[in-house]
């Protein structure tokens, strides 16, 4: 009977050690069950470093870039696998100390093949000579160490005995028990309780929960009609009149699945006592004790179990909600050590106490610059103040303060006043309400600060993970945004830089639909939307109830001035509550990204010292050659070819002409002025990306509805990539737009935010008609010659730049739809125009 296979459960987040003597099938083992990006091999690195595989002498250094690359995948939160012999116990230490240094959970799986196996597959092999005693010393070494494997610090060990059971072997991937990202809530976040049961019953009623009590009368569950669940930050025991009541509670919440809980520093030094450990009876410990002796033995094995079984801290709802009892720095989020574990109850200290005996603790909040929301307790505060979109709700209740929750995601505070003073603080704690010291901690939400912005800077986003911003950029950036842009409260958002689709290989053109269509359809996309390209200025429009708000370009320079500002934006704002969008998605002001029409209402300058010089230039010059060159032609002179090429060059100069034409008109006031909305970026509360195409631009035909003069709708079509009589009809209408010098169309995924076979996929891609190039690439561009150099452009680093933009684009929208402090989102919005510096050809 064939045994069934081996599970072999690897953390998602680890370094996973493989320990087997050379021939034992180590790198085959590792492809079979390994993405080639994750494995770090000592062969290939003595190759690196040596040219040669093989090459010994080499070892030292091949180890130490092992070692340097491992470093940076853990550090960017990435599976690492290490495909080394590793059977000597000091090889193990230096990779067992690099885990930790990362703070992640080392993994060893051994490989134990019997050794004269070994010596087979090494006789097998022409590039390994290998002499059977450095196998049996091998050998010795593995069998030596095998039993100590859980000692030498690997957190799990996978022992598979000989090659069958190696062949059997499935490997699997199991969560880090704090990564609860997918669960979203709603949440509330209660902060330290103390053993008041009372105040906590009460501030559960406030929240809306309902208590569910034993034959006793004793509270023993609660849960929320609306499916809302509680999160409490720990330190639930001690100080308090009824610890006991408290974890009662609390633990059948937790047992209903009506409640999460991390622990705290006085749940550990709980855990401790109960199991007899030699811990110091203060603090109000004492009085848990107490309370617990008059329990049955029963509740305090099920105290024992629910405290020592706490995880260290939770990452929620995405990765945007972090709670741990005393906070959390970024680095240490989702991961799991012994360092994670005394952060998250303990913070960070000197090492030195203060005045009244206690520890002075690093003010970590002050340099937090993550993405995720903090909630954490431990250090009492009278009134709790948002710090770097980090909050501690511990309000210091058992200190005659009060018991709060934060209701998230709404960011709503609730609190309960503390029946009475329960235990005297250490350190004298001021009631709530009485104005709190200002300290370098204290920052208010809407203030910003350049030291935000400059030098290089790491910007976390939810879509494409660290998007670095170099210190050249972010100088360029603060030159633009202090001389040229609007206020930067008024900021919100600026638009992403768009990439054209694959350089197309059809006569006559660069740039085509099929090269569109084909790439989404590589990625697994198989709807997409065709929209009409508006030639005009990008716009983002930011629209409020009462009428003002804010119109600026995609540097965030204003459109108009004052005056005409104001009055673009009171009749956009009709226009919104005309649709009655205002009422419908329940909001007072909306985010549109948009096309400001004509093109010469912003680029009126441009277009007279750039195209419209150009074009009268060659207007002049081009048909005075042409008439010098007929006349010559006329004495019998050789000049046909020339005069030919003249001729085109006055037939493009007249297209490059009437193409610019095209988007220029008078305008007076707002009269001539139109605004071409495709996009509702946000409304209070809520961003929009998730929301199809189709959706957003059906809003945008209910405000042109509203306000037909200055509202424009954008014509569209749906298109299957997988249906070629669906992409023929798209085609047809580029070419029916194109043909006449319309800029063109963009092609989008139909689903909008949509991820593909490779990740997040382009946005959007525009495909741009044969005439209107002439605009970007110069009148004759579609010249033989200068179209073949030109379809050698790379588009590399403009679409890694485009996503790289959207995603900070929408980072910053979800920032600020979570209610998140200003200076968070105008972070995304500096970056997507610091990287506007970045060296990419202006014309893609």
């Amino acid at each position: 009977m064939t045994a069934g296979p081996r599970t072999v459960v690897v953390p998602e987040l680890s370094l996973v050690v493989l320990i087997g003597v050379s021939g034992s099938g180590k790198s085959t083992f590792a492809r079979r069950h390994f993405a080639p990006t994750q494995v770090l091999s000592s062969d290939s690195c003595r190759g690196l470093v040596a040219d040669d595989e093989n090459d010994q002498s080499a070892t030292p250094a091949a180890f130490a870039l092992l070692h340097h690359i491992a470093g940076i995948r853990l550090r960017g939160g990435r599976l690492t696998v290490v495909d080394a012999t590793n059977v000597k116990a000091e090889d193990r230490a230096s990779l067992v100390r690099l885990a930790r240094e990362h703070d992640v959970l080392p993994v060893a799986i051994v490989l134990d093949v019997p050794e004269s196996e070994c010596l087979a597959r090494n006789a097998l092999r022409p590039d390994r000579d290998l002499a059977p005693g450095v196998i049996r010393r091998q050998r010795a070494d593995l069998r030596r160490g095998l039993r100590g494997l859980g000692r030498e610090g690997f957190r799990k060990v996978h022992v598979l005995d000989g090659t069958e059971e190696i062949e059997r072997a499935v490997v699997t991937y199991e969560k880090q028990y704090n990564d609860r990202r997918e669960d979203t809530g709603p949440f509330d976040v209660v902060g330290d309780v103390h053993g008041c049961r009372a105040e906590l019953e009460e501030l559960l009623g406030a929240l809306g929960y309902d208590l569910r009590r034993d034959e006793q009368g004793r509270a023993v569950d609660a849960d929320h009609p609306a499916g809302r669940r509680a999160v409490f930050v720990g330190d639930l025991v001690d100080r308090g009149p009824d610890s006991p009541g408290v974890l009662r509670l609390v633990m059948g919440m937790v047992a209903a699945g009506h409640a999460l809980c991390v622990p705290g520093n006085h749940e550990d030094k709980l855990v401790r006592a109960l199991r007899g450990r030699n811990v110091q009876v203060t603090h109000g410990l004492e009085r848990t004790l107490a309370q617990l002796e008059a329990e049955d033995e029963g509740f305090r094995r099920e105290v024992e179990a629910f405290c020592s079984g706490l995880v260290s801290h939770y990452v929620l709802d995405g990765g945007a909600l972090v709670v741990a009892h005393a906070g959390l720095e970024e680095s240490l989020q989702g991961r799991s050590s012994a360092r994670v574990r005394d952060f998250a109850l303990y913070g960070e200290t000197t090492g030195e106490t203060d005045e009244f005996g206690l520890p002075v603790r690093h003010p970590w909040a002050t340099r937090y610059h993550g993405r995720a929301t903090v909630l954490y307790g431990h250090t009492p505060v009278p009134t709790p103040e948002w710090v770097n979109n980090t909050l501690c709700l511990d309000t210091g209740c058992v200190f005659g303060g009060r018991l709060t929750a934060l209701r998230y995601p709404e960011r709503e505070l609730v609190g309960v006043a503390a029946r009475q003073v329960y235990y005297e603080p250490a350190r004298p704690f001021p009631p709530a309400g009485e104005a709190a010291p200002l300290t370098e901690a204290r920052r208010r939400d809407d203030v910003l600060d350049v030291e935000d912005v400059l030098g290089k800077r790491v910007v976390e986003t939810r879509l494409a993970g660290r998007v670095t911003v170099r210190e050249e950029n972010a100088a360029a950036a603060i030159e633009v945004m202090s001389r040229f842009a609007v206020a930067p409260e008024q900021l919100l958002h600026l638009p992403p830089t768009m990439s054209p689709s694959a350089t197309s290989t059809r006569p006559g053109l660069l740039e085509h639909p099929a090269e569109a269509f084909a790439y989404y359809r590589t990625e697994g996309v198989a709807e997409v939307v065709c929209q009409e390209k508006h030639m005009g200025s990008r716009a983002v429009a930011l629209v409020r109830r009462d009428g003002s708000g804010v119109l600026h370009t995609r540097t965030g320079r204003s459109c108009f001035g004052p005056g005409l500002t104001a009055a673009f934006l009171a009749r956009l704002g009709d226009a919104v509550d005309g649709a009655g969008l205002f009422a419908e998605l329940g909001t007072d002001w909306v985010l549109l990204d948009a096309e400001l029409l004509p093109w010469s209402a912003k680029a009126g300058d441009l277009i007279r010292s750039q195209y419209a010089a150009v074009g009268a230039a060659a207007r002049t010059a081009l048909p005075a050659a042409v008439s010098a060159l007929e006349q010559a032609a006329a004495r019998g002179l050789e000049v046909a070819d020339l005069l030919d090429r003249q001729r085109r060059r006055t037939a493009d100069a007249e297209g490059f002409t009437g193409v610019y034409r095209r988007y220029c008109w008078p305008t007076d006031g707002l009269t001539g002025v139109a605004l071409a909305p495709f996009q509702l970026l946000a409304t209070a509360g809520t961003t929009h990306a998730d929301r199809p195409h189709a959706w957003h631009l059906a809003l945008a035909d209910r405000l042109a509805e509203a306000d037909p003069e200055l509202v424009r709708g954008t014509r569209w079509l749906p298109v299957d990539v997988t249906d070629p009589a669906s992409e023929a009809g798209a085609t047809a209408w580029w070419e029916e737009m194109t043909a006449t010098g319309g800029e063109g169309m963009v092609v989008k995924p139909a689903g909008n935010l949509t991820r593909g076979r490779r990740g997040v996929v382009q946005p959007g891609l525009k495909v741009r008609g044969r005439e209107y190039l002439r605009l970007v690439y110069g009148p004759d561009y579609t010249e033989p010659q200068h179209l073949e150099r030109l379809r050698e452009r790379s588009l590399g680093r403009k679409r890694g730049l485009a996503l790289r933009e959207y995603a900070l684009g929408l980072e910053g929208l979800e920032r600020l739809a979570r209610g998140e402090p200003l200076w968070r989102v105008h972070e995304c919005v500096f970056a997507v125009l610091a990287l506007e510096s970045e060296p990419v050809d202006p014309r893609l």
